[in-house]
């Protein structure tokens, strides 16, 4: 079970536009850069993102059927800004894990108590 959607709406609209500032450079957290599957629009979306043996791994808070989730999967990658690096992302892949053991301790404590379970996967290319 993810976040409700009435969240989403409130962190779209006011809790993204402040962490957009800070995403890019802050550990663990990134803006992905994704193309509107009918629209063609470039969206910029700030996310939670982690290393996980070479590849890029995004706690899904809103689930799988968040837009920019479909977007990425759609067009087969995406390009994030993290740590003020650009990083292209490939190969995206969702997957399930309950324990949550990949992230560190206080995000493993959030998604637990959320159950968030769905990460999206990528690899650098």
């Amino acid at each position: 079970m993810a976040l409700p959607r009435s969240i989403a709406r409130f962190n779209r609209v006011v809790t993204n536009r402040v962490s957009r500032h800070v995403a890019t450079f802050l550990p663990g957290f990134a803006i992905v850069e994704h193309r509107g599957r009918t629209s063609g629009k470039t969206y910029r979306t700030p996310v939670n993102v982690f290393v996980v043996d070479g590849r890029y791994r995004f706690a899904l808070t809103y689930g799988a059927h968040s837009d920019w989730v479909r977007n990425v999967v759609a067009a087969g990658g995406c390009t994030i800004v993290t740590r003020r690096r650009t990083v292209h992302l490939t190969d995206p892949r969702i997957g399930t894990d309950g324990t949550h053991s990949w992230a560190p301790p206080g995000v493993r404590t959030v998604l637990e108590a959320i159950s968030a379970d769905r990460y999206l996967e990528c690899s650098p290319g």
